[in-house]
């Protein structure tokens, strides 16, 4: 309800006025019956309003009239009934408390505590919560803004034989309400769930759709997961600002809230093991013996989902158009990151250099093996793993973080990558034995073979006029300007020149 004004106030300038009026000698009948028609009150209600202005030094100063207000013992009594008025005055007409009417009880009561404070004192915060008046956010531009939640799946489906609810991890972009990535655990989530999603929602190929990119911002809540340092070290080494929601704040994060609503409603309603499914008396199932979904199956479902949101569904505040429609129309410019650089944003770092040893490198009492690693046994490089998946981590070069390559369990490699560590093995050391014989062969002098008698000449001696062309065109070498008088022959004298003497010869 909206509040009343206060005519109190406004009465209280009306009175003044006319007083004002008075004084003047322009007070007429006319401008009382204005004010008595602006209150929808009698004219002699009016005149009532002036006697009592004049007789309070000209200030209109009404009669308060009693009103019956609760005391704090009284709200107590309420709050113990759960916001019950009747049970509560019952209570304190049996401690003879002084009280009006339950009528007038129920007005006070409601006069003293609010709707949400009433629906909060019956069912709880929750109940409170939906009285709350939230904002809504300018979308802006995509990438602009994302935001990140984690929900159940209200569906069991078989995981090893056993039923499990599974957990989905989304980023959601605000602007266009497109799911840019995911990621699905039977489990829940924990931060390697986290950067998984990360990992889907920034990159933009063939396997990941078209929805993606590096956000200005992303809106998490208070999850631990999303918290810890694995992931914002990715957050801070993409430029993405991290922004923590207090707790219980789901109007902060409306946009995936949207998407959680929804695929509850639309997906899970009508898969086998729905949680919330109708029941028979005492609580017993329909169908008790229904086959549930397997895990892989239950993702696909899932994906298949996203796909119909993203390109099917139609949003009434982006006018009626779909995400994908909104975003293609978005003209803001998407800033990406190659799936080379991304995977060591998206992997915790292990602290300390790691040295290959001739079993690989060990980690966690396990060996790590790659086919790239042959002839590199004694060097240190740095660990990166994916937090729950120690069956392969990711090595890099300590000193310039060049990226190595992939390393696998040794005792979970699969047959094909044993094959390929036998096959680097097999090259590496052919690879040695040729470059041994090349060695050995260039040792060795080999002479050509001879028809006259002569010195040997080695078959890669370079002829004359090859050698001089070979220095000729080595970096514009000039033999005319290297030429010396020692060196060079000169022209003989011309008979008419005269010669000098030499003074050790006898002279006759």
């Amino acid at each position: 309800m909206n509040p009343q004004p206060d005519l109190t106030t406004l009465r209280a300038t009306a009175v003044h006025r006319l007083l004002s009026l008075e004084q003047q000698g322009k007070l007429t009948r006319t401008r009382i019956a204005g004010v008595a028609d602006a209150f929808g009150v009698d004219r002699r209600t009016v005149d009532r309003w002036l006697t009592n202005a004049r007789n309070n030094c000209g200030t209109y100063t009404p009669t308060a009239r009693f009103r019956f207000e609760l005391t704090p013992h009284m709200l107590d009594a309420v709050a113990r009934w759960r916001g019950n008025a009747t049970a509560a005055w019952r209570e304190l007409q049996a401690e003879h408390h002084d009280l009006p009417s339950p009528a007038t009880f129920h007005r006070a009561v409601n006069r003293a505590l609010s709707p949400g404070m009433r629906a909060g004192l019956r069912h709880g915060e929750n109940a409170r919560r939906r009285h709350d008046i939230a904002g809504r956010r300018e979308r802006h531009h995509r990438n602009y803004a994302w935001e990140t939640d984690h929900v159940e799946a209200s569906v069991k489906v078989m995981v090893d034989g056993h039923p499990r609810k599974p957990w989905i991890t989304w980023f959601v972009d605000v602007a266009t309400s497109a799911i840019c990535g995911l990621a699905i655990t039977p489990q829940r989530p924990s931060r390697e769930a986290v950067l998984v999603a990360v990992r889907d929602a920034v990159l933009i190929d063939e396997h990941h759709g078209p929805f993606g990119g590096v956000p200005d911002r992303i809106r998490v809540d208070g999850g631990k997961e999303f918290l810890c340092s694995s992931v914002q070290e990715a957050f801070g080494a993409l430029g993405t600002e991290r922004i923590v929601l207090p707790p219980y704040t789901p109007e902060g994060k409306g946009t995936v809230e949207a998407v959680n609503g929804a695929v509850k409603k639309t997906l899970f309603t009508g898969m086998p093991g729905y949680t919330h499914a109708p029941t028979l008396r005492g609580g017993k199932p329909v169908d008790p013996d229904q086959p549930l979904l397997r895990f892989d199956a239950f993702v696909a479902l899932v994906r298949d989902w996203v796909h119909r949101w993203n390109h099917e569904h139609t949003v009434k505040d982006l006018e009626g158009r779909t995400p994908a429609q909104a975003w293609n129309d978005d003209t803001a410019l998407i800033e990406t990151v190659s799936a080379e650089d991304l995977h060591t944003y998206t992997l915790e770092r292990h602290g300390k250099p790691l040295t290959i040893n001739n079993t690989g490198v060990r980690w966690k009492r396990r060996d790590y093996i790659a086919d790239w690693m042959h002839g590199f046994a004694g060097e240190k490089v740095t660990l990166r793993y994916l937090p729950d998946h120690d069956h392969r981590v990711e090595l890099y070069d300590p000193g310039t973080g060049r990226h190595l390559g992939p390393a696998f369990m040794t005792n979970q490699a699969t047959p094909q990558q044993v094959r390929d560590i036998k096959r680097a093995q097999r090259r590496e050391a052919d690879r040695l034995r040729a470059q041994l014989k090349k060695a050995e062969k260039n040792r060795r002098t080999r002479y050509a073979a001879a028809t006259e008698p002569q010195p040997p000449t080695p078959l890669d001696a370079m002829p004359e006029e090859q050698a001089l062309e070979h220095l000729r065109n080595l970096d514009g070498f000039d033999m005319h300007a290297q030429a010396l008088p020692d060196i060079v022959p000169l022209p003989a004298p011309a008979e008419d020149w005269t010669t000098p003497t030499d003074p050790d010869q006898d002279q006759t």
